[in-house]
């Protein structure tokens, strides 16, 4: 999350064998720092996991209290914050203690300026980030420890997901050091492969890990303890023993999604009303996050070049449409919210009639968000629309098909221009960047993009633009010989954060790097800069737009794109039934004249289409032509 979005179901556990215990209990835990504003579905899912195995499960959304503790604005602009390891920075000593490599904040001197821009608007300064990380923090710590009753359990685990890492060590620390019999459990996708191997070899609170998924291994684990074994003899998890890591048994990807139990969020929603965090009349805007698929198909033809997800799940896996609307019933009558936030990295595509499809016909009132592939058109936005997604990640990245193909995305410019024509057209918010720094890219890709998107303003703009991150198990990073590189090294920043004894290309999930044959930044400064200007147009009390209206052979473009250049084009005849028909999505000049039956020479009608496109009212991309404008009245 987009993100990255969604982390693999994973958890870890335990230090030394462990005998029988008839009443074993485990508490889950989520540190600091993810968004307070839905609950954990790891939390959730394993506590459910636990208690079908027949242990006691609590879990505990800590995230809660450090927010209330901070204050919440300042805790989500902390948790919005991508680059630098700034939160697991901030709890670096409190995790490590004298082993820490920045007890004197060095690192605010390095990265000051990046931090300033950061917490603009938050109330913060430098000098607040200063006593939270030697104040505040061991504070709050100490308030956890001793206001949980700690000693009732015998296992505790953390689920870690991105910056998550310093803060879930340093609570794991202090409940070890008070109570020596506790085993502390860690997953999520910051164990994922070596960087969970590395993490137990060398973190002293860490006894156990589950690598990968925990769908199978957090039950045989908690089973293993029941009967008094030792739990790293399970397939997915791993211990250190005499200073070494146990050898790990791999575990094939959970199939059977279907089986698996609806996530508990009970806690969450009762922690955060306490903290007045939340009012129970507000329970209705919280999207509660939900799984129906795993992997990518899509990844599974192509691994997109820059994309670490699923490093070792990328296999797809779906839940039935039946066993989806099952779930969604029982979570918006738990939870009283119609809102839900799928955390698949993509949509099945079975599910445009098997899931919204029933959605529309049972009419039900449900709200989602999904991430989809880019490749939508009229029909499957609409179908979309009508089963309840309000707003997608496509995953469009860029429009320029030569860079698509670079990124091996699958789809062409003109497909995603498509998808956010109609995206707008149905009221579906539309979440993407632009992306840049592919290998072999082309000065004139970013002119001619950049042309084009001059002729977008009346589309939803990206929310951001800038360099690809290279991450671990992208292609970028794995693929030396598609992808040389004058260097790559672990992002600068994570040198603040872990003790000498950690191997940080072990570790790291970001890599600072340079790419061989790549275009100088300066390529890209007048792309920027629009982006910018896009983003400040749409903040506008009123919109650019650019809509059509039509009837047999007759066609009215009303144009307000730029202040003070509105303009009105009418067209008849045969140039209104080619605007018409580029509509619904991108034609080919052949294919324009097959359905048009048009009897006008050659020459006169690739006029007509060049015409259009200088105008701004057509794109053209390759031999396809797409109509800009959007038809005026909506929903059809």
């Amino acid at each position: 999350m987009n993100v990255h979005s969604a982390a693999p179901l994973t958890a870890t556990y335990g230090a030394e064998t462990i005998s029988a215990h008839p009443a074993l209990e485990v508490a889950l835990v989520s540190m600091p720092f993810v968004s307070i504003v839905r609950p954990s579905i790891q939390l959730g899912l394993l506590k459910s996991l636990a208690e079908r195995e027949g242990v006691r499960a609590s879990t505990f959304h800590l995230t809660l209290e450090f927010a209330h503790h901070i204050g919440p604005a300042l805790y989500e602009t902390l948790c919005g914050h991508r680059g630098l390891m700034f939160g697991d920075w901030l709890f670096s000593v409190a995790a490590f203690g004298s082993q820490a490599p920045d007890p004197d904040d060095r690192f605010l001197a390095e990265y000051g300026t990046e931090i300033q821009r950061m917490l603009k608007g938050s109330g913060a300064d430098l000098d607040r980030i200063r006593r939270l990380r030697h104040e505040e923090i061991p504070a709050f710590l100490d308030r956890m420890l001793s206001e949980i009753s700690w000693e009732r359990f015998r296992v505790v685990g953390f689920t870690c997901t991105f910056q998550q890492n310093a803060a879930s060590f340093a609570l794991a620390r202090r409940l070890k050091e008070r109570h020596p019999g506790l085993s502390c459990i860690f997953g999520g996708a910051n164990f994922e492969g070596e960087m969970g191997v590395e993490l137990v070899r060398t973190i002293e609170a860490v006894d156990y890990a589950v690598i990968g998924e925990a769908d199978v291994a957090f039950p045989q684990f908690l089973a293993a303890l029941k009967r008094g074994g030792d739990p790293h003899e399970v397939p997915g998890v791993v211990a250190r023993r005499d200073g070494q890591v146990t050898p790990l048994k791999a575990s094939p990807p959970f199939e059977r999604l279907d089986t698996l139990p609806v996530p508990d969020y009970d806690e969450f929603f009762t922690r955060a009303e306490s903290l007045d965090l939340l009012t129970p009349a507000a329970r209705r805007e919280v999207f509660i996050p939900f799984e129906s698929a795993r992997g990518c198909w899509w990844g599974q033809k192509k691994h997109c070049t820059f994309c670490g997800l699923n490093g070792t799940t990328m296999a797809f896996r779906a839940k039935t449409p039946e066993r989806v609307i099952e779930e969604l019933g029982t979570l918006a009558q738990r939870y009283r919210s119609f809102r839900f936030e799928a955390v698949d990295n993509i949509l099945a595509p079975n599910y445009l009639q098997g899931l919204f499809g029933r959605l529309k016909e049972s009419g039900s009132d449900y709200v989602f968000f999904y991430e989809v592939k880019s490749n939508l058109n009229r029909d499957r936005l609409k179908a979309l629309r009508d089963g309840g997604v309000r707003q997608i990640q496509p995953g469009i990245e860029s429009l320029n098909t030569h860079v698509l193909k670079l990124m091996r995305k699958g789809v062409t410019g003109i497909q995603n221009v498509n998808t956010l024509r109609w995206a707008l057209y149905y009221g579906i918010g539309v979440s993407w960047n632009l992306l840049w720094g592919f290998p072999h890219e082309m000065e004139e890709d970013y002119a001619e993009q950049l042309h084009l998107m001059k002729q977008l303003i009346h589309l939803q703009p990206p929310g951001g633009a800038g360099r690809i991150w290279m991450e671990r198990y992208s292609p970028l990073f794995t693929d030396r010989q598609a992808f040389p590189a004058r260097y790559v090294r672990p992002e600068a920043s994570y040198s603040y954060v872990y003790p000498p004894s950690v191997q940080l290309e072990r570790v790291a999930y970001f890599f600072d790097y340079e790419l061989q044959h790549t275009l100088p930044q300066s390529v890209y400064e007048a792309t920027s800069r629009h982006v910018v200007d896009w983003q400040e147009a749409w903040k506008a009390s009123e919109r650019p737009a650019l809509t059509f209206w039509s009837s047999p052979g007759f066609v009215q473009i009303q144009d307000t794109r730029w202040p003070g250049e509105h303009g009105t084009y009418t067209f008849k005849g045969p140039l209104a039934s080619i605007y018409s028909a580029c509509s619904d999505g991108p034609l080919s000049a052949e294919e324009l004249r097959q359905q048009l039956q048009l009897n006008v020479p050659e020459a006169e009608f690739q006029q007509w289409l060049s015409d259009f496109c200088a105008c701004g009212l057509m794109m053209r991309d390759g031999t396809q032509y797409l109509s800009l404008a959007l038809p005026a009245i909506k929903y059809r």
